[in-house]
């Protein structure tokens, strides 16, 4: 079985034991954390697919870790007038167990 969730504003494909990356969530780490936002269910050929969710199914996840992901650098400048900027970001995020998919 597998599912298409939502969370973060991103889409992920996951299904029961998946380890997944999603945008930070404020919970602390082996807490247990229920995604609703199922877009889509599916078992081999039976497909649910939700307008926009199929209700009654959520997904539940245990929190692994919470970290920062790689360094992006932002470097702006403008030629022949002596401007330049950098700037680096790192994304905080949250690693996911996927520990069953309901619905």
């Amino acid at each position: 079985m597998y599912a298409v969730v939502e969370t973060g504003g991103k889409q992920y494909k996951v299904s029961k034991g998946d380890v997944i990356t999603v945008e930070k969530l404020p919970a602390e780490v082996n807490d247990s954390v229920t995604l609703d936002r199922v877009l889509l269910l599916g078992s081999g050929s039976d497909i649910k697919i939700g307008t926009p969710t199929v209700e009654g199914a959520k997904v539940v996840a245990k929190v692994l870790a919470h970290g920062k992901g790689k360094k992006i650098r932002i470097f702006k400048y403008k030629p022949k007038k002596n401007y330049r900027r950098r700037q680096g970001h790192r994304q905080p995020f949250t690693k996911l167990l996927i520990e069953a998919i309901e619905g």
